[in-house]
């Protein structure tokens, strides 16, 4: 996941000024919700402001990144965003936000391992095997 925002520079300058949002596409409960509450307390702690996190879900996080991208670019509205946003750029025909233009990454601030699973029942360990397997007994 990355953290979206321009927070270095701002908090020379006595950032932030007021309430700020840090919003998270994914779930209330969620991993990434977990770890958004975990940023959000440390950038409070840092800060002496509140920063309050924003659940936004739906259409794959794109819900969340439009209302980032339409918010004032002052430096209260942060985005937690992970790959899925750089894949949403090929998955959905239009997008309401760009990217590249709309944000600019400032850090990572977790890794998110994934996994190939498949149900017990299959007689395979590894991915050959599941090949082996598919092909056998393809459709």
């Amino acid at each position: 996941m990355v953290l979206v925002c321009a927070i270095a520079p701002a908090m020379a300058q006595g950032y932030p000024e007021r309430l700020a949002h840090y919003i998270v596409p994914g779930s209330p409960g969620s991993g990434a919700d977990i770890l958004g509450r975990i940023v959000a307390g440390g950038l409070t702690q840092l800060s002496g402001q509140q920063v309050v996190v924003e659940n936004r879900t739906g259409a794959g996080g794109n819900i969340g990144a439009e209302i980032a991208a339409k918010a004032p670019a002052d430096g209260h509205t942060l985005l937690q965003i992970s790959m899925t946003h750089a894949l949403n750029v090929t998955l959905y025909r239009k997008l309401n936000y760009d990217l590249l233009r709309d944000f600019t990454p400032v850090t990572q601030i977790a890794t998110s391992p994934s996994m190939l699973v498949v149900h017990p029942s299959l007689p395979v360990k590894t991915v050959a095997e599941l090949i082996r397997l598919a092909k056998a007994r393809p459709g």
